[in-house]
């Protein structure tokens, strides 16, 4: 039964709603809801209500950091990483120091300076708690002084047969390939790793530092990695890179038996391929060669080829025989891609018009200067606009296609230029639209070996969220020596993984997702902290806590990977 009581505290009446019921034969308060003062009850009644202004809200990152602890949290990263790089229990530990610059890659990538500023703006200071005098540039770089390339290895070589076993990961199939990030590293700096050399993200003012993985075709799962210095070529590190990873691969998953690597075309040559494929240890493998390499093949007609009996490839056909490639019998698979032709084709007109008109621009100039037009400057000689044809004309295909004519008369250079359309036809028909593979696999339809190569995908994947400037970014490198690179490309590799694994957990509980939008959604979850003014003879403000207004996919987000328990309470 249910009735009003009111309590005296301090010359001042509360009323409650209490419910008795008999315990023990005896009428006793079960229940008891607390309804305010007589005026508060009879504001209520009359709909009434003090809907105070908060003094302010606190708005902290959760959805993304909650998760990446949750996962980091169950896989052991912190003990594992201090179990290699020990030190006296003063402050966070080396393994935390670690969690958090990796976090601070995935979420919001700044200096270790701004670090401290951006971690007091997310919910870690609740899982991770450290004094603001623990987050300074010098601790940071302290602790990561404290991992020494033996650590690395060593956590390299348990964590990864960690998750191998614990997510069951296949090793008989692994992509390698490698990248460079460029740098704002002094030029004079004598450090090794950065080095000037062929940015892939046509950087050539700054130096550049080297990144190799392997990764797993599920999920994109970065299982080895390497840095090396960015004057490095392709062909030069994978031999370098390949022994580490293939000793290290064999450390953990034993002997590749059928184990099969695909790699690009960059890194073929004859000692590479004698590294990979010979010894007890041998890969496998799945690569492309160049198409100038065995032009023979191109100028088989198109009516040899065989369609690929695949959903996925309609319309592709290919042409197979076995040849001797690096000294090995290989099966060789010719394939034509009418994608990739329309595509091919489509480049082509672009770089068609851009090098004719820079043709007739060079081709005015020297026509200004016969007549007289053009009087100053040094005047071009046959040499000179041979060097300028060749600059124009240094993409795919375009000295080909373009009939040039440089000559001299009357001590003037002259100019003609045409586009030669039988030459234009003959690539056409022969080059685009073509690829050739190779492989060892000589069981393999042909679907399975046009497939495979295209699995490099996954790992371009991984290079291009890396060099994202949004989420999981690998740039910009706010360190000077070849120690403090190596323990930055440590945490955002740890870091990617984190994610690829997070990823891998939603897609097995029907949340299929790039890992792009995965964080986009995680990152719209916001833990809030609404706070009133103090009340009565308090002394602290009130607080109530809350989540942003999150949507249907958010909350199955918080649901899947189990992060609500992170919440705050009131």
């Amino acid at each position: 039964m249910a009735s009003i009581i009111k309590k005296k505290k301090k010359n001042q009446f509360y009323y409650y709603l209490v419910e008795s019921a008999r315990v023990n034969g005896k009428p006793r308060i079960v229940r008891q809801k607390y309804l305010g003062r007589a005026e508060d009850i009879a504001k209520a009644v009359e709909g009434k209500s003090d809907l105070e202004n908060p003094k302010y809200s606190i708005v902290l990152e959760f959805g993304t950091v909650c998760a990446l602890y949750d996962i980091a949290k169950q896989l052991g990263v912190i003990e594992i990483i201090d179990k290699y790089a020990p030190k006296r229990e003063q402050g966070l530990s080396v393994g935390e120091y670690m969690l958090l610059a990796a976090i601070n890659r995935v979420v919001k990538p700044v200096s270790k300076f701004q670090i401290g500023e951006w971690y007091d703006k997310t919910m870690l200071y609740r899982m991770l708690p450290a004094p603001k005098q623990s987050l300074t540039s010098q601790r940071f770089w302290d602790n990561m002084s404290l991992l020494s390339d033996s650590a690395i290895e060593s956590f390299e070589n348990e964590f990864t047969q960690l998750i191998v076993d614990k997510y069951n990961l296949s090793t008989d199939l692994l992509i390698y390939d490698a990248t460079n990030f460029f740098t704002y590293i002094d030029t004079l700096s004598a450090d090794k790793l950065p080095q000037r050399g062929h940015s892939k993200e046509k950087r050539s003012d700054l130096k550049i530092v080297g990144l190799a993985m392997m990764v797993t075709p599920d999920f994109n799962v970065p299982l080895f990695y390497d840095v090396y210095p960015g004057n490095d070529n392709d062909s030069v590190e994978f031999k370098a890179v390949i022994e580490k990873l293939k000793n290290r691969y064999i450390n953990i998953c034993g002997k590749p038996g059928n184990a099969t690597l695909v790699f690009d075309k960059g890194n073929n040559s004859l000692n590479n391929m004698d590294l990979v494929m010979s010894g007890e240890f041998a890969f496998n493998v799945v690569g492309s060669l160049r198409l100038s390499q065995n032009k023979s093949l191109l100028d088989i007609p198109i009516q040899e080829y065989e369609s690929v009996n695949s959903d996925n490839f309609r319309n592709v056909k290919a042409y197979r025989t076995t040849l001797s490639v690096y000294n090995r019998e290989m099966t060789v698979l010719v394939v034509c891609n009418p994608e990739l032709f329309a595509g091919q084709m489509q480049s082509i007109a672009i770089n068609i018009e851009k090098c004719t008109l820079k043709l007739r621009v060079l081709q005015k100039s020297l026509l200004d200067r016969v007549a007289g037009v053009t009087t100053k400057g040094r005047k071009p000689t046959v040499t000179s606009v041979q060097k300028n044809v060749a600059t124009i004309l240094h993409g795919e295909f375009m000295s080909d296609i373009f009939d040039v004519q440089i000559y001299e008369q009357d001590g003037l250079a002259h100019l003609d230029f045409s586009i030669n359309i039988k030459q234009f036809n003959y690539v056409k028909e022969h080059f685009l639209g073509k690829t050739v593979l190779f492989t060892d696999n000589h069981d393999w339809p042909n679907d399975k070996i046009i497939s495979t190569y295209r699995s490099q995908y996954h790992i371009e994947d991984d290079f291009r969220q890396m060099k994202d400037t949004t989420f999981l970014g690998f740039r910009p490198i706010h360190h000077w020596t070849d120690q403090k690179i190596k323990v930055h490309a440590f945490y955002c590799v740890l870091a990617l993984r984190l994610c690829c694994l997070l990823n891998r957990v939603l897609h097995e509980n029907g949340l299929k997702m790039s890992i792009n939008k995965m964080l986009s959604r995680l990152s719209d979850i916001k833990q809030v902290i609404t706070v009133y003014p103090k009340k009565g003879n308090s002394k602290k403000d009130r607080e109530c806590f809350s989540l942003t207004k999150i949507s249907a996919e958010e909350k199955r987000l918080l649901e899947v990977l189990d992060i609500g328990k992170y919440t705050l309470g009131g």
